[in-house]
């Protein structure tokens, strides 16, 4: 997935792409999934749920986006009661704010849980 982002002083956008991991696999001899196969599944959900996340994050950036250019307009306006409105419309905006802070604090926790629980997966594996 490419996630594109606006920005807000230039007008340009900047793309990341949040999609592109890749692990080795090693394939057991039996027809079992290894032990490799199994991890590399786990990873693509993990990133899969990352990806659900950085999609909200967008969507709420999105939001106050156009929230923030319905504030400017309104403000341009001069109108007392688009004055009005934009009370309501900048504590959308703030609430907005709150939930990104929460989104991406929680990407954090759990992208350090995950490469911790990772790296202790790779440490408990015996050496041949």
């Amino acid at each position: 997935m490419l996630m594109t982002t606006r920005d807000s002083s230039s007008g340009a956008e900047s793309g990341m792409d949040f999609n592109h991991h890749e692990t080795p696999t090693k394939r057991s001899v039996s027809g079992s999934p290894s032990v490799d196969e199994e991890e590399e599944a786990e990873d693509a959900e993990v990133w899969d749920q990352f990806n659900r996340r950085f999609r909200e994050v967008q969507a709420v950036l999105d939001r106050n986006r156009a929230l923030i250019q319905q504030v400017n307009d309104n403000h341009r306006s001069r109108v007392a009661d688009n004055m009005v409105k934009n009370v309501g419309l900048i504590q959308e905006i703030n609430g907005n704010i709150s939930k990104v802070v929460s989104l991406y604090s929680d990407l954090s926790s759990n992208f350090s849980t995950f490469f911790h629980h990772r790296n202790d997966n790779a440490n408990a594996k015996p050496t041949n």
